[in-house]
């Protein structure tokens, strides 16, 4: 066995280390390489863009609903992260406030009422360039669309909507002897009268509020504001409609408000059976299955006024903030959302109906017993939008309708006061 000299057997352990440290090194560099050539097809979760989306609090399933959307939304965009916010209290307040402050969420609700305002603010991001052919913008129902539209551009996408329809109790029909429900406004009155006393306390239960008569006002002609934005609903022909809810109130005495008999809304009137027939929207459907099994109801298009059809539309979209640090993710997330597959997803379940004149065909709704007379008011439907200062107009008119209800004093002194009020504070806030 040969014995190397020190200085020879270092040179040796050197040679090989040194070998030994250029392999390692060689291994590195192409892991790394390797790396760095899959980083576009398979990104790492710290390249992900997060999307902050803000809505108000709805009932439990509707937002564990729209938590399993977002999810399959994620999957399918592993480099987007939606973080999902709900603002339970005074949400157009917050989202206003955060606006201001630059502090607002990427993408927002935007409730049809509210949206005036904010497109005429230049806070919100316009949606134009955004949509493709590809998107199919004409699959949205025209009347939904064109509450979002302001000086020719697009700001929000419906997610989803609700019109009113007559929901009435089939036992009590069937007690007082009525067949079928009544197609005219007059129809309706008379059979209130019938129902009045029977199973039934009163046979109709009335919201008195703008939301639920401005169809009503525009039925003889009348205008909710005019053309300057300025609240019009106490003109004469806007008051002949009005008249029909008050005197069926004060003269046939079939009639009741939610305060008249000890409930919170139309449709707990209804469902505890204070009242034979209610106009109410899609949500008073699965309310009234859940809450009320035992009742028995159908319901019907809203009947018709001076021989026109009416009712009114609610519709909420997802707008896009126009501070938004990664709109071109956000766009994604709105693109998903109110696209065929995710809409049909959102409503598929009927606590809500789609926007999407497809999306509702596949689910069937304009077939269905009960959505069918909501799916068809859509189109001539009067859409819930009383300018860029709702609350003034709606306050006032709420206010004093009531007032003119109850015989406190006459519709139309009570209307043209809530006119003028209502027009002070517009002009004040301007």
């Amino acid at each position: 066995m040969e014995i190397l000299p020190t200085n020879g057997y270092l040179s040796v352990i050197k040679k090989r280390l040194f070998n030994f440290l250029g392999l390692v090194i060689a291994i590195a560099i192409a892991f790394i390489a390797c790396q760095s050539l899959q980083l576009p097809s398979k990104p790492l979760a710290s390249t992900a863009v997060t999307i902050k989306l803000s809505g108000w609090g709805g009932s439990p399933v509707e937002q564990k609903l729209l938590r399993v959307v977002l999810q399959d939304f994620e999957a399918q965009h592993p480099t987007i992260k939606v973080k999902y916010e709900v603002i339970s209290d005074q949400y157009m307040d917050v989202i206003k406030t955060r606006l201001v402050g630059e502090a607002a969420p990427d993408i927002f609700y935007l409730d049809a009422l509210e949206a005036p305002f904010l497109m005429s603010q230049n806070v919100l991001e316009p949606l134009d360039t955004y949509i493709t052919p590809k998107f199919d913008l004409a699959d949205f129902e025209d009347n939904l669309l064109d509450s979002f539209k302001y000086q020719n551009h697009i700001y929000g996408l419906p997610k989803d909507y609700s019109t009113l329809a007559l929901f009435y109790n089939k036992k009590a029909f069937a007690a007082a002897g009525l067949s079928s429900p009544p197609a005219t406004w007059e129809e309706l009155r008379n059979y209130s009268k019938q129902l009045t006393g029977k199973l039934n306390k009163y046979g109709f239960g009335e919201i008195p509020e703008l939301a639920r008569q401005a169809y009503k006002i525009k039925a003889f002609g009348g205008q909710l504001i005019d053309q300057n934005g300025y609240a019009t609903f106490a003109s004469e022909t806007g008051l002949q409609g009005l008249e029909l809810v008050v005197n069926q109130y004060q003269k046939d005495r079939s009639s009741a408000q939610k305060s008249d008999v000890g409930t919170n809304s139309g449709s707990e009137m209804f469902g505890q059976s204070k009242v034979a027939m209610v106009i109410e929207g899609n949500w008073a459907i699965p309310y009234l299955t859940e809450t009320f099994p035992q009742i028995e109801f159908a319901t019907a298009q809203v009947p018709t006024i001076n021989d026109k059809k009416g009712t009114m539309v609610f519709t909420v979209a997802y707008v896009m903030n126009k501070q938004a640090q990664h709109k071109a993710e956000a766009w994604e997330l709105i693109s998903y959302l109110t696209g065929k597959e995710g809409m049909q997803k959102w409503t598929g379940t009927g606590f809500a109906l789609p926007t999407r004149k497809s999306v509702a065909k596949n689910l069937g709704y304009d077939q269905d017993p009960l959505r069918s007379p909501l799916v068809a008011g859509v189109s001539y439907a009067t859409p819930w939008q009383v300018g860029k200062y709702p609350g003034a107009i709606v306050n006032n008119f709420d206010n004093q309708f009531v007032s003119a209800l109850l015989g406190q004093q006459p519709l139309k002194q009570a209307m043209l006061k809530a006119e003028n009020e209502a027009n002070q504070q517009i002009k004040a806030m301007e």
